[in-house]
């Protein structure tokens, strides 16, 4: 089965192995997108979780709230 396009009023007709190469190469870059996104976000990740582990001590939560907190 072909698949059938038309491109500047021509038809051109793509076999299933054009197909499938296209296909991968589309699969392959959006591996390397998500692969150049996903670091960054995970650092961004990693530095909110980290804020909030350090706000929930014992140490900032009587610097901001004295002696109203209690364990």
């Amino acid at each position: 089965m072909t698949n059938k396009s038309r491109t500047s009023g021509q038809l051109i007709e793509m076999d299933e192995t054009t197909k499938h190469v296209v296909d991968m190469a589309s699969f392959a870059t959006m591996l390397g997108t998500l692969g150049a996104i996903l670091p960054p976000l995970a650092a961004l990740f990693t530095i909110v979780w980290t804020a909030i582990r350090i706000y929930e001590t014992k140490t900032v939560q009587k610097l901001l709230f004295g002696d109203q907190y209690e364990d």
